[in-house]
């Protein structure tokens, strides 16, 4: 049972140890004073866990931050209370690591809330990805999360 810490508050960090990948977008950290956060990715969506990719874009993500130390920079809390945030290792965001490797897709539905910094970085590095063919975009026309959980409610 994960519990979690005390909510993060908007432009607030959050440090501490990455010490489960629930899939391409979503970690847990465990803080210094022992509070875990579910921390969704901001900014990308990664395939779901039985969706094509979905497995390679979590150990993708797992080999990025795993039992490593991190820094959320947070902005808000979802609807699942998930910290949305930004996450640095070694000062590499994460999130645009996924998207740069081809293992999530930039959520353009959210730009409005990333930088215009990381929103021309995000959107650069889909585009490579893609026309690199790297990971999801190796399939001719691979089906974004959105749709594939929509097609998939029950």
């Amino acid at each position: 049972m994960i519990l979690q810490g005390h909510p993060v508050h908007a432009a607030d960090s959050l440090k501490g140890r990455v010490i489960g990948v629930s899939d391409g977008d979503t970690i847990t950290v465990l803080d210094a004073d022992n509070r875990q956060y579910k921390i969704r990715l901001a900014g990308i969506d990664a395939p779901e866990s039985h969706q094509a990719f979905g497995q390679k874009s979590k150990a993708n993500l797992s080999a990025l931050v795993f039992n490593r130390q991190v820094v959320a920079q947070c902005t808000k809390t979802d609807k699942y209370r998930r910290e949305i945030c930004k996450v640095l290792v070694d000062d590499i965001d994460a999130n645009l690591e996924q998207v740069r490797a081809g293992m999530a897709w930039w959520y353009r539905h959210y730009a409005k809330e990333q930088s215009r910094q990381d929103q021309e970085a995000y959107e650069a590095a889909e585009f490579n990805a893609k026309i690199r063919r790297l990971g999801l975009w190796a399939d001719k026309n691979p089906t974004p999360p959105w749709d594939w959980r929509r097609g998939n409610r029950q």
